[in-house]
């Protein structure tokens, strides 16, 4: 251990900095992977593939937009985005259930999604360019207050 010598104070720091920073790259790895898991943890869902699964919808679709700017038939919760954290009463019990969450261009509704798999919900998706995607590509949208 000459290279640790008190003789050497520049050399002692320079290693011992160097050896910190060599240990901190398998945590700084399985970190960025747990990041890379919560932002995966939810899916994103096309215009066609929602309208697939509304024919036999089995899930809870909410919509996220704030402030209300029309709806996709037929929505079962109005949840603002930054408010799911704190109104999950309103959401299944069951984290694995499925939920479609959407919003005006999907923004919302994606950060909404990162929110939920961050609270361990398993089986969420939010709908890819919203509700401007659904009716650009013809289909219904429902505007009840305005």
């Amino acid at each position: 251990m000459a290279i640790l010598s008190l003789g050497k104070p520049t050399r002692t720091w320079a290693v011992a900095i160097a050896l910190a920073a060599i240990a901190a790259i398998p945590a700084a790895a399985n970190a960025a992977s747990s990041i890379a898991a919560t932002q995966v943890a939810y899916s994103t869902i096309s215009v066609e593939q929602l309208a697939l699964i509304l024919r036999r919808k089995d899930f809870v679709l909410v919509n996220v937009h704030v402030p209300y700017e029309g709806e996709i038939t037929p929505t079962d919760r109005f949840i603002p985005f930054d408010e799911v954290a704190t109104r999950l009463s309103e959401l299944p019990p069951d984290k694995t259930a499925k939920i479609v969450l959407y919003c005006r261009s999907g923004r919302m509704s994606e950060i909404a999604a990162t929110t939920l798999a961050a609270l361990g919900y398993s089986n969420v998706s939010h709908l890819a360019q919203g509700m401007n995607g659904w009716a650009a590509s013809g289909q219904e949208l429902v505007h009840r207050w305005r």
